[in-house]
């Protein structure tokens, strides 16, 4: 939902995160981010977890948790902050920034709300790909699954009995899709 008239810098943006209001930001137009339910929660936690397992071990670069901003674009600025998203080292070689991270992430991860319209994440997948990610995960909790796009024309969907794949964001990443949805 589009909620501003004028447009909006990312600069701006961040006083209304200081006030506790969360948006994201698109071509200079705010979007309100509604607070997700617990399973959107649960499932983007485990995520974040299983990537930040692998790359604790390997060492690849970093991992970031939801509402990281990611300043994929300047006049009007696009900001948009991913359920989990990945890094490499060697792109970010002072290590993460204390602002807005000033790049596209190789990897951003998109756990589907049920307020969330398949218009809205294809516009968001559509807005990852064209800032330069190489990999776009859409989690699907109520469906137990996952689409991997590496563009609008290569996208594969998997299933609890497939394995999710980091190639080419996150090379040797792999994880049984079932464990994205597993309970404690």
């Amino acid at each position: 939902m589009t909620t501003s008239q004028t447009l909006v810098t990312a600069e701006e943006l961040v006083q209304l995160s200081a006030e506790g209001k969360r948006y994201e930001l698109v071509k200079g137009e705010l979007r309100k981010m509604a607070p997700t339910g617990g399973l959107h929660g649960d499932v983007a936690n485990m995520l974040g977890y299983l990537l930040r397992g692998y790359v604790l071990q390997h060492r690849p670069g970093y991992v970031f948790a939801a509402e990281t901003g990611f300043r994929l674009h300047r006049n009007p600025d696009t900001v948009l902050a991913p359920d989990a998203a990945f890094v490499a080292r060697e792109r970010l070689p002072d290590g993460p920034p204390v602002g807005y991270v000033e790049l596209a992430p190789d990897l951003a991860a998109e756990v589907v709300s049920p307020s969330d319209t398949a218009a809205k994440v294809h516009d968001k997948v559509e807005d990852w790909l064209e800032a330069g990610v190489k990999l776009v995960w859409v989690v699907y909790p109520e469906r137990r699954s996952v689409a991997a796009y590496r563009s609008l024309d290569d996208v594969r969907i998997l299933r609890e009995g497939d394995t999710l794949a980091g190639e080419p964001a996150l090379p040797g990443f792999r994880c049984p899709v079932r464990e994205l949805f597993q309970t404690t």
